[in-house]
């Protein structure tokens, strides 16, 4: 039974999430002082976390920071800010998913179960060590990747991007096989999110250098371009 931590001070939505949830068999911890939240998060132990932004003494931003330097656990925020940035924000640090309210509990369910598939079930066992071509390499282990002796690190989500755009490398990945990739059901996901993650990860391959690697093909997909690395590889 998966152990989901509810972090959420309304406790009138508290409580309707924890009773719905538990109608899955999902054993449900909640939060019951908001000033120290990290021990608690230690005690509990949890294999998913449902975070709100909107919390007393800290926001959801700075929790959701502290927890991904200590845990690699599925972290979806739930808040009522609609804005691009707080969601660019989310994902910057380390959520894995953003939820407007007033929630969808179907769409929440689903997201929990792809998340908690991605993590602990069948597609977590999919991953492969590494995968190199010439001096650039992507270490799952890590969550870097690597060139020429300098590394960036990968949030879950960009990882798994990066990886499915080398595995068809030179070939136009389309949106829809990387939402599929991140997200199993794309009918459940804001097309913006994927922009925002592709944006992510061809800044951090500037940072390598690498300033032309993933190609946008307009109303197609993206490109994995490993020319610029036989370029880069032999200057």
């Amino acid at each position: 039974m998966y152990n989901i931590l509810i972090i959420e001070d309304d406790d009138k939505l508290q409580s309707l999430l924890k009773e719905y949830l538990e109608k899955y068999d999902y054993k449900i911890s909640t939060i019951n002082d908001f000033k120290d939240i990290e021990k608690q998060f230690d005690q509990i132990n949890p294999d998913l976390v449902l975070l709100d932004i909107n919390l007393p003494y800290f926001d959801g931003f700075y929790v959701c920071r502290v927890l991904r330097r200590k845990s690699s656990i599925p972290i979806i925020i739930i808040s009522a800010r609609t804005g691009e940035m707080e969601q660019i924000m989310g994902m910057e640090l380390g959520a894995d998913d953003y939820i407007v309210k007033p929630l969808n509990t179907e769409i929440l369910l689903s997201k929990i179960k792809a998340a908690l598939r991605r993590s602990y079930g069948e597609y977590s066992k999919k991953e492969i060590s590494c995968l190199k071509i010439n001096n650039f390499s992507l270490d799952e282990n890590s969550f870097k990747i690597l060139f020429n002796n300098n590394a960036v690190e990968l949030s879950k989500n960009e990882f798994k991007l990066v990886k499915k755009l080398m595995e068809s490398k030179d070939k136009i990945v389309t949106r829809e096989e990387l939402l599929e990739e991140l997200w199993d059901d794309s009918t459940f996901v804001d097309d913006n999110t994927l922009t925002v993650n592709v944006t992510r990860i061809k800044s951090k391959f500037i940072e390598l250098g690498l300033k032309e690697i993933i190609k946008t093909k307009r109303g197609a997909g993206y490109i994995f371009d490993s020319a610029i690395l036989e370029a880069e590889s032999h200057e």
